[in-house]
């Protein structure tokens, strides 16, 4: 009951910082804040976390996984808006959308977001509190690595490569390419880290969580 308590508590803080990042990334869009915007944000998020967890956890008693699983995509949905929050600072303080300076900010988001994602899929998701070791650290962040290239690399293709279609904007349009690289990389740093990374020593059922 414990652990399961302490699951909500950091899955309502993750929806509490998601509430925030996610109004740099709308205001690229288009859309402005207000303070009560940004409250119900807030509200709507520390909120709406917690309740999708606590489904997965019912769901998990049909297929265990989903438990992990629902704490690892909350944990990506953090780092996901970390990324696209500062990606979209820098977008904002520059107004640089494309190009050679646009691939640096996304490699600075990335690495900020996968920094964060070490903390929290170590000692929460897979990790359950385990003492760090350089083994791990470094493997971790080879895979991570690995899910950099892929991110940047389908990132840059849609920005640099496809480019904004006619009558989309460009700051819209660069949010897109970095969507769709991060729902590679996602699947990619899931299986990765599960199965590479943070694989509990004695166990072979890829079920267990």
């Amino acid at each position: 009951m414990q652990t399961k308590n302490k699951d909500f508590y950091l899955v309502a803080v993750i929806g509490f910082l998601v509430g925030v990042l996610v109004i740099f990334p709308a205001t690229s869009f288009g859309i402005k804040f207000t303070p009560l915007k940004v409250l119900a944000s807030v509200i709507f998020f520390s909120f709406f976390a917690p309740l999708a967890l606590l489904i997965l956890k019912k769901l998990a008693r049909f297929w265990p996984l989903l438990d992990q699983l629902g704490k690892f995509l909350a944990t990506g949905s953090l780092n996901f808006f970390l990324d696209f929050g500062v990606l979209n600072i820098l977008i904002l303080f520059t107004n640089i959308t494309n190009g050679f300076y646009y691939v640096i900010f996304k490699i600075i988001s990335f690495l900020v977001a996968s920094t964060n994602s070490y903390f929290w899929n170590k000692f929460w998701v897979f990790g359950g509190g385990k003492r760090a070791n350089a083994g791990e650290y470094g493997l971790f962040f080879t895979t991570t690595a690995i899910g950099a290239a892929i991110n940047i690399g389908i990132a840059a293709f849609i920005v640099n490569v496809i480019g904004a279609p006619h009558g989309i904007n460009p700051k819209v349009w660069s949010n897109v390419g970095a969507l769709v690289a991060v729902i590679f990389s996602l699947f990619w740093n899931f299986i990765s880290y599960k199965f590479l990374v943070f694989k509990p020593k004695g166990k072979t059922n890829p079920t267990n969580a």
